[in-house]
């Protein structure tokens, strides 16, 4: 990552976060969030939403278990 490069954040089913270029294709799995900007930009956005890091399904799993 440089700080030339354009991101943005990307989520995946399991509620994950990820910075890509935007220049480059989303892969499959992955849905942008509509935030775009600078590395840091972009990782302060993640670090405020994305509070916690366990997968969505895991999350569901273990608020289950304790019904």
């Amino acid at each position: 990552m440089d700080e030339n490069t354009r991101y943005q954040v990307l989520r995946n089913d399991e509620e994950q976060y990820s910075l890509w270029p935007v220049d480059i294709e989303v892969p499959a799995g992955w849905q942008p969030v509509g935030k775009e900007g600078t590395e840091t930009d972009c990782s302060a956005y993640v670090d405020e939403v994305w509070t916690d890091m366990r997968p969505r399904s895991l999350r569901e799993r273990m608020e289950n278990a304790g019904s």
